[in-house]
């Protein structure tokens, strides 16, 4: 409906085909693709395309038959397992027990084996440079596009699996650093990304281990991680607190309705509309504090009866004739029955 509306050479049209990496051998539209490239390779392809790929030179790529020696004679070397990677970042309560998986699970490669996979990945980086140099900025034929893309996802696979031999250093580097419960997994994310680039950076070819490479790598960017964080902690001094974001609507309902039966209640003895005679209306004062300043403990039973001479029982017999007659008034006052009220205190 959109084609044939604004036409095959459309604005909308131009952009899209300038947004496509440019394959030669295009299959015309409505008609199959004689690439055998789909959308996701060609988006792939673009951005290989973008800029020159890095890797790092040996002599061993210059020699002949150089793919067979790098990938055919050394025997394969198994990917580790690390399934306990995921759940170390959800249940930080059980480090210990995942960081004892990590290293039960890791795979130790020796210095012969180390140097055969950074061959291999750095050789397939180099590949994929050589089809972009020869191509000198003309478009890809579909047989170049996919030899790209096939040399492309082979250096994808050995980078993940160099990181995923060597995810247990970066466990290893954070815990000689002294960081909140909080901060471990950005911790963890700053040295996963500079394990990441230190494989890409890492040169076989000078006979040191990974690992010392990789070590003051994860340990700078675990400093500069530091620095950063302090910057802003000194410049966001209020973490976040979740006893901030609990909501106290109810406490304060609750009180407002304290404050305004009290004001009720108060209001009742006051007036002469609870019919309280002025015994009543002094135990109940001195009781409940109504007449006390704010803040003020309430007297016991025998405190009252001290104050006007009778003993605590005749108080308390008093005290609940009392509140039998604000009931009612309240009763009245509502219009809707209000329970009796509970036994007081015998104090």
């Amino acid at each position: 409906m959109i084609d044939s509306l604004f036409g095959s050479n459309s604005p909308i049209d131009r952009v899209k085909q300038r947004k496509r990496p440019a394959v030669r051998d295009r299959a015309r539209p409505g008609t199959a693709p004689r690439t055998g490239l789909t959308p996701q390779d060609e988006t792939l392809l673009t951005e290989i395309m973008a800029e020159p790929m890095d890797f790092m030179d040996s002599p061993e790529f210059q020699k002949p038959d150089a793919e067979r020696a790098i990938y055919e004679k050394p025997e394969p070397i198994r990917r580790p397992d690390v399934t306990w990677y995921r759940p170390l970042m959800d249940d930080l309560g059980d480090r210990e027990q995942k960081q004892r998986q990590a290293r039960s699970s890791s795979v130790l490669l020796t210095a012969a084996q180390e140097r055969v996979i950074f061959l291999q990945f750095n050789y397939a980086r180099f590949r994929v440079r050589q089809i972009q140099d020869a191509l000198g900025g003309r478009t890809p034929t579909a047989d170049e596009a996919r030899e790209m893309l096939r040399w492309y996802r082979l250096s994808r696979r050995y980078r993940e699996q160099i990181s995923e031999i060597n995810l247990a250093l970066v466990l290893a580097m954070a815990r000689r650093v002294r960081l909140g419960e909080s901060d471990f997994p950005d911790l963890i994310g700053e040295g996963n990304m500079a394990l990441m680039r230190s494989v890409d950076k890492f040169d076989c070819g000078r006979g040191f281990k990974f690992s010392t490479y990789a070590c003051r790598a994860i340990l700078k960017a675990f400093s500069r991680f530091g620095i950063k964080l302090v910057k802003h902690r000194q410049r966001f001094p209020s973490e976040f607190d979740p006893e901030f974001e609990r909501s106290n609507h109810l406490e304060t309902v609750r009180e407002q309705h304290a404050r305004d039966t009290a004001a009720e209640v108060r209001h009742l003895v006051d007036s002469t509309r609870a019919d309280l005679s002025d015994v009543e209306r002094k135990v109940i004062g001195h009781r409940f504090g109504l007449d006390a300043p704010t803040g003020s403990p309430s007297l016991t039973l025998e405190q009252v009866g001290q104050m006007i001479g009778v003993t605590k029982e005749r108080v308390r017999q008093i005290q609940n004739r009392a509140l039998e007659k604000l009931r009612v008034a309240l009763e009245e006052l509502q219009g809707e029955p209000i329970a009796s009220h509970p036994s007081v205190s015998p104090n």
